[in-house]
């Protein structure tokens, strides 16, 4: 992605994120089926995370090893439209 550096299992408050970009403040998510079962905690949770100036991209599992080249298309462009503002 660029020069944009991640991290894997990156604490934020008491969350700990997939993946999170700091400096771009972009996070990362990949949700399994168990995210069903869990809405209402996710939702609190990317309040939170926005509430501290993140933007959270939520990807299914699936998605992201059947449509690869789509789920990067989307930070991609994320990372592009956010750099665009700052």
């Amino acid at each position: 992605m660029g020069d944009v550096h991640f991290r894997n299992q990156h604490a934020i408050g008491s969350y700990i994120v997939d993946f999170c970009a700091p400096r771009r403040k972009l996070i990362i998510e990949l949700d399994g089926g168990q995210h069903l079962e869990q809405e209402d905690y996710d939702e609190a949770r990317t309040e939170f995370l926005e509430s501290r100036g993140y933007k959270v991209l939520r990807f299914w599992n699936n998605d992201v090893m059947k449509n690869t080249d789509s789920v990067l298309t989307v930070i991609w462009d994320s990372l592009q439209e956010d750099h665009k503002i700052q």
